[in-house]
């Protein structure tokens, strides 16, 4: 059985300030998941911290490209080494985020060491890249275009190791149905999505299944799992910068997490967005934690 290895990445460089003067909150994730003693409740191995730059936009305007673009660089090529150490040594390692901008330091790791595909359990496809979108800048909304190749070349093209995924070897998971013009693209580009209605139709645990074992083609040396807090319905998960309505369920995100957590095919997995700052019970927070726990078969 491989270890399971736990790492803060608590960088919150990928998002907007939610309002003039301040910074968005998700970098308190992993101290909150901690506080549920997620690492105990793992049986992990403590991988420390990655400490993130200061979140500084300095004098950027719209139409300027992603935001704190030099430092998410920088912090990618680090986080990249942390991730690359555990996996190489085989462990499975839990990136604690963090914005979704974090997960680019996971797929440039993967992209060091092979051919391998993503997971997006998320309700948006993070997919918005100057082909489709004249609002960029925030690299949290955009991180699956940017680790496909789309946009900037300074966090596209890292270490020369552009695309670090193939569109083919991304899979989508709790798109919001009414998400259409996002669904329409990925579809054209023959990038698989599976919206909450395909969900509850096909049966999450089944989708899952046959994905995970997906990553067994030849030519593929395994998978990474990102877990956007947001896929989850406000009702239960209204903790997150965009809280989309018609969400998935706590049980069904369990039913999925399951069987790509547990395949020995999976190389890790990126929980990401989450804000402590607007959960003051820690209600949401505690049920993020129990779900991921779960997923692992652990208590």
């Amino acid at each position: 059985m491989r270890n399971i290895v736990v790492v803060d990445a608590p960088s919150n460089l990928g998002l907007r300030p939610p309002a003039p003067g301040t910074v968005p909150g998700c970098h308190k994730l992993a101290g909150a998941l901690r506080e549920q003693r997620i690492v105990q409740r793992l049986k992990a191995v403590e991988g420390g911290v990655v400490v993130p730059p200061r979140y500084d936009r300095g004098d950027w305007q719209e139409g300027d490209g992603v935001f704190n673009a030099a430092a998410l660089a920088s912090y990618t090529r680090k986080l990249a080494d942390r991730v690359e150490h555990h996996v190489r040594a085989g462990d499975l390692t839990v990136v604690l985020g963090g914005d979704c901008s974090v997960q680019l330091g996971a797929s440039l790791a993967l992209r060091r060491l092979g051919r391998y595909g993503l997971v997006a359990v998320d309700a948006s496809p993070d997919f918005r890249h100057p082909g489709n979108s004249d609002g960029i800048g925030a690299a949290g909304g955009e991180e699956v275009a940017l680790a496909t190749g789309r946009g900037q070349e300074d966090l596209t093209d890292l270490e020369g190791l552009r695309p670090y995924l193939r569109d083919e070897d991304v899979r989508f998971f709790g798109i919001r149905d009414y998400f259409e013009e996002e669904r329409a693209e990925l579809a054209a580009l023959k990038i698989p999505v599976v919206t909450v209605g395909d969900l509850r139709e096909r049966g999450a645990d089944a989708l899952a299944r046959t994905t995970a074992q997906s990553y067994a083609a030849p030519g593929l040396d395994g998978f990474w799992v990102h877990l956007d807090a947001d896929v989850l319905d406000p009702s239960v998960m209204p903790a997150v910068d965009s809280p989309d309505p018609d969400g998935l369920h706590p049980g069904e995100l369990l039913a999925l997490l399951r069987p790509l957590l547990t395949s020995p095919h999976c190389a890790g997995l990126t929980v990401t967005i989450y804000d402590p700052d607007l959960d003051p019970d820690a209600t949401a927070g505690a049920l993020l934690a129990d779900t991921v726990v779960a997923a692992f078969g652990r208590t």
